[in-house]
């Protein structure tokens, strides 16, 4: 089963604040300088790395002799404006001590969730990959909003796991990997060694939130398993503390805990669609509608009874079943006002209730992903 991820010739590690910044007390040089000797021996090894690393906050909360985590986003992007210098000047200090280049990249939901900027991100990585880089990537924590935020960088590291269509996602945490409870209240928690990452059962044994350093918990990390397991990439949740992690993992060695992807990746177009985290509204599907989606067809017009939210033609929408259940998601052909009026329609009617008709479905199969 190891086999999974000493295989992965394409890695994407990322490390939570706890670690990054020793608990809050400051950046960890030490941890830091570790983690990038490790990264330049997988490197050696003719692997392909990106980093996802937490920190800019808690470093500039420390900076700016703040004890606990700001609530006001002004107050939060100050501190990651003033902690994203230091964080990037010591990783940057920390590789050129094994001739590796690091370049930082700072990314919004928005960034990945507008297709041409996706393709756009992508290329770069792929770009700094191929010149031997090794990319240090963040959420843009100094002009993100409630509105676009990632919310922890757990779901970043998934994102760009399957945006560069990575092997494997290797999670760091202060934890020794998932337990089937938490161990802090059940003494007869075992650690889970390997488990299929789509297991609902899963997010039942990882609850609980983080560390008032760090913003999310077990539950984030697998829910980012879950997600990276989309385009077929298994993930790794281990302690960033154990010596010499990323080498031995790499040699596959049982460390932590093995999120397998259970499924066949999705089609790069399919997956953007899939990570999507913000939508622009929801179409509510009747039991026939749902049923047809079920078995790979487009969605037509007379298959929606309701249309909630403002959207305008191309933008990414739910399907839902008459309970409001999520399952499929998809970019549809006609805006919200127009979708209402062609709601509960036959296709042949489109033209005569718009005027026009675009397409005589909804939202077509080829530009929609069930989930």
């Amino acid at each position: 089963m190891r086999t999974k991820i000493s295989q992965a010739r394409r890695l994407v590690v990322k490390v939570g604040s706890a670690l990054v910044t020793d608990n809050g007390a400051g950046l960890a040089g030490d941890f830091i300088a570790e983690l990038a000797r490790q990264i330049a021996a997988l490197r050696a090894n003719g692997r392909e790395v990106l980093l996802v690393s937490s920190g800019a906050i808690a470093a500039g909360m420390q900076r700016l002799g703040w004890a606990t985590r700001p609530h006001a986003m002004h107050e939060l992007q100050a501190a990651a404006a003033v902690g994203q210098m230091g964080l990037a000047q010591a990783y940057e200090s920390c590789f050129s001590q094994y001739s590796l280049k690091t370049a930082q990249i700072l990314l919004t939901h928005e960034d990945l969730a507008d297709r041409l900027r996706y393709l756009n991100a992508r290329s770069t990585l792929t770009a700094l990959l191929a010149l031997g880089v090794v990319p240090i990537i963040n959420e843009n924590d100094t002009v993100v909003t409630d509105e676009i935020k990632f919310g922890d960088n757990d779901t970043l590291g998934a994102l760009v796991a399957n945006l560069v269509e990575a092997d494997a996602l290797v999670i760091l945490t202060d934890q020794a990997g998932l337990y089937t409870a938490d161990p802090r209240n059940d003494p007869a928690a075992t650690l889970v060694a390997a488990h299929r990452a789509d297991d609902p059962a899963l997010e039942r044994m990882a609850g609980g939130a983080g560390s008032g350093i760090s913003k999310g918990g077990m539950i984030t990390k697998v829910r980012a398993a879950q997600r990276a397991a989309r385009s077929g990439a298994h993930t790794l949740i281990a302690s960033g503390r154990e010596a010499d992690v990323l080498p031995r993992l790499a040699a596959g060695e049982a460390i932590g805990t093995l999120l397998h992807a259970g499924a066949t990746p999705l089609a790069a177009r399919k997956q953007w669609l899939a990570d999507h985290l913000q939508l622009a509204g929801s179409l509510i599907l009747d039991p026939g509608a749902v049923k047809a989606l079920a078995s790979g067809r487009s969605l037509l017009p007379v298959g929606v009874t309701a249309v909630e939210g403002e959207f305008e033609r191309g933008a990414a929408v739910a399907c839902r079943t008459p309970e409001g259940r999520e399952i499929a998601r998809g970019l549809v052909n006609y805006s919200s006002s127009e979708a209402r009026r062609i709601a509960r329609a036959p296709s042949g009617e489109i033209e005569a209730l718009l005027g026009y008709i675009d397409e005589p479905e909804l939202i077509h199969r080829d530009n929609m992903v069930l989930l």
